[in-house]
């Protein structure tokens, strides 16, 4: 559970020296905005811009009833930020999975990539699509509705 948060505390942290650094040269202002940008980097790898995650099982169950897809990811993924971020609102319909919380999530990944997390993997109506496109998976949850 604790390495969800470790590349968001290590930019905070990283921030926070660089800030002080600029503070005790005179620059408050450069502080300022740099300790901004670390901290909505942080905010970004953080699983907190994601929707709450479930299990694997009760996703996929689900899924059966609704015909949403199923979004297996990680925190500090960078495809899984832009699949996110790209989604925007619509992100919220589908069925997120954190691979590093739930087991049965990572095995079913792993089963649908060869034996590799690779993350995103968007399950469609029973089939995987690893790193699919944003503008795929948001077709898919139209056509699901």
């Amino acid at each position: 559970m604790m390495r969800v948060w470790i590349l968001p505390m290590l930019l905070v942290l990283c921030g926070s020296a660089v800030a002080t650094g600029l503070i005790s040269e005179g620059s408050p202002g450069r502080a300022s905005a740099l300790l901004l940008a670390f901290l909505a980097l942080a905010g970004v790898s953080s699983p907190l811009i994601f929707p709450r995650s479930i299990g694997a099982r009760e996703a996929q169950r689900r899924s059966a009833v609704d015909g949403r897809p199923v979004v297996f990811w990680r925190p500090g993924c960078t495809y899984c930020m832009r699949l996110r971020i790209r989604l925007g609102r619509s992100a919220r319909q589908l069925h997120w999975v954190n691979i590093w919380r739930d087991p049965a999530g990572a095995a079913a990944v792993r089963a649908a990539n060869n034996g590799n997390e690779t993350v995103p993997t968007v399950v469609v109506a029973g089939r995987p699509h690893t790193n699919p496109d944003p503008a795929w998976v948001r077709e898919q949850l139209a056509s699901s509705a």
